[in-house]
């Protein structure tokens, strides 16, 4: 099985370049062999790899930048995805996507299943949902896998963020009115694997949402975090005194957010036959990796 690997220096791309690598031949390509944006480039590459899977791990992902960019925005995170996904219909191929959370509205305090109705707060959210319906009407063989608060070890992500701001200051203010579940990029990596191989065998198509399982707010996450720190590392020095929950409100930002981000992930278990661990397994994991 040939696979084709784009954004392969992402958060995701990077834990995709471990798990997919036992499936078949993985070429993996980021932005300077496959720019989005260039969509000559993206023809040219699925001629020369001509692959069974193309997983399409790159986005614009900088929300807030996507309200001053909207152009840039649409074309990787809509018009590409909508490429990829005739170019993998033409070829008989798969095409795997990532979508997000801010595909929804965030009101209410459930969980939202796959076929709930969207209403994207941002320009990031609305050109995410746009390619979404592209892969939809293109009739190519698809997975679209929703996600939500990506973070890895590789980089940085919101843990080692709050223990840089934890070692300078006595009092952080974080919101806590903003609902997820963190999810990492090593988790999403090994269930893309699991379905990929499913999905060809069974002829699985559609859109899945893929998080881990409970849910917080970033100021639980932050306390997550602090508490487990000194558990795990009691002598690194910390100035942290007081972790203030504050509203969205008090934090404004050009790109609205979402204040429910909960997805119900009931249909990626039963489908794949799996079981999402608890979002404390994998930051615990990520801590170890970092501290």
């Amino acid at each position: 099985m040939q696979i084709l690997l784009l954004g392969a220096n992402g958060q995701v791309g990077w834990e995709l370049q471990r798990s997919l690598a036992p499936l078949g031949s993985l070429h993996a390509a980021d932005r300077t062999g496959a720019d989005l944006e260039q969509p000559d480039q993206l023809r040219a590459l699925v001629a020369q790899v001509q692959p069974d899977v193309i997983v399409n791990a790159a986005a614009h992902t900088a929300v807030d930048r996507a309200e001053s960019e909207p152009e840039r925005a649409h074309a990787v995170n809509a018009e590409a995805p909508g490429l990829l996904a005739q170019l993998a219909a033409e070829r008989g191929a798969w095409l795997v996507h990532y979508s997000t959370d801010y595909v929804f509205d965030g009101s209410g305090t459930r969980p939202r299943a796959e076929d709930d109705p969207t209403g994207p707060l941002s320009m990031y959210g609305r050109t995410k949902l746009t390619g979404e319906e592209a892969i939809r009407a293109s009739g190519a063989r698809h997975l679209i896998f929703r996600t939500s608060w990506v973070y890895a070890s590789r980089g940085s992500n919101f843990a080692r963020t709050m223990l840089r701001l934890g070692a300078e200051r006595e009092l952080l203010r974080i919101i806590d009115d903003q609902i997820g579940a963190p999810t990492g990029a090593d988790l999403i990596a090994d269930v893309t694997a699991h379905a990929i191989r499913q999905a060809i065998t069974q002829g699985i198509t559609g859109t899945f949402h893929l998080a881990a399982a409970g849910h917080t707010s970033w100021h639980g996450y932050a306390q997550f975090v602090f508490d487990a720190t000194q558990r795990l590392k009691p002598d690194l020095p910390l100035k942290v005194q007081t972790v203030e929950a504050i509203p969205t409100s008090a934090y404004p930002t050009p790109a609205q957010r979402p204040l429910n981000s909960r997805l119900d992930t009931n249909r990626l278990q039963s489908t794949f036959g799996l079981r999402l661990p608890h979002w404390h397994t994998g930051v615990l994991r990520m801590l170890y990796e970092i501290l």
